[in-house]
């Protein structure tokens, strides 16, 4: 296992060993409020709301679940808000423009990217088992984990709450220029990039499927000429493939490293 491996594991799986406030099952509340900023009324939903489902065969609490319903939550409420927000903030933009932008801001790459922000990946719990971890990818996890603590604030503070917690860091995100202004379409970037250098055209492989029939995770493989120049992971495999374009892009020096 390499040593850049090791080291994003033990962010995002708890260290068993330790006692006291680092306890399996235990989530930092404190800490956890000055990164949400929010101040949490019911600790439990929050516990719930960062346990990935991996979690609950080593628990060891048969009343223990995951994520995965505060998850389905938080989507429908994150939506809302989002459409709401690029509503209010583009007053003259068409319609398909607007979802054009409320895709940007709430896809998968998106979300995770907020949840790097926010460090949620120190409070996961999960399994030990690095090769769960390393088969459905962090990206997924990250993003689920999200949506869940969206779904979390929902319930224990109520919808405003929740909206301002979402515009919060959807603000923040664009201010910093975590989340570009312009919708990104790599796997158009790809091909005009390797048209233009006598390359052909891209070839996308679905390379494996994973997860129960309503939670699956595709990883698809992208090869120009016959060299394999990117994989990429995704809840769907449009997603699985702009994550393998980005990569080949990085790649062939058509994107900034």
């Amino acid at each position: 296992m390499t040593g850049v491996l090791q080291r994003l594991l033990a962010r995002i799986i708890p260290r068993w060993s330790r006692s006291g406030d680092d306890a399996p099952g235990v989530v930092d509340v404190a800490r956890l409020q000055r990164v949400l900023g929010y101040t949490i009324n019911d600790t439990q939903i929050f516990t719930e709301a960062l346990s990935h489902r991996s979690y609950l065969q080593i628990s060891g609490d048969p009343a223990s679940v995951s994520n995965e319903r505060l998850e389905f939550l938080g989507d429908s409420v994150l939506n809302l808000v989002v459409a709401e927000y690029v509503y209010r903030h583009h007053p003259s933009a068409p319609e398909g423009d607007l979802t054009k932008m409320r895709s940007r801001l709430v896809n998968r790459k998106a979300l995770s990217l907020y949840a790097e922000e926010l460090r949620l990946a120190d409070f996961m719990l999960m399994s030990p088992s690095a090769s769960q971890v390393i088969r459905r990818g962090l990206d997924t996890i990250l993003a689920d984990a999200f949506e869940a603590v969206i779904g979390a604030v929902y319930l224990d503070g109520g919808f405003s709450h929740a909206q301002q917690f979402v515009e919060r860091t959807v603000d923040e995100a664009l201010r910093t220029g975590l989340i570009g202004s312009d919708d990104e379409n790599f796997k158009s970037r790809l091909l005009e990039g390797v048209q233009a250098s006598g390359l052909g055209v891209p070839r996308y492989l679905t390379v494996r499927e994973s997860g129960p029939d309503h939670d699956r995770t595709f990883t698809i493989e992208v090869y120009v000429g016959n060299v394999s120049r990117g994989v990429g992971h995704g809840k769907n495999k449009k997603d699985a493939e702009q994550a393998a374009a980005e990569q080949a892009l990085r790649k062939l020096g058509m994107l900034p490293s």
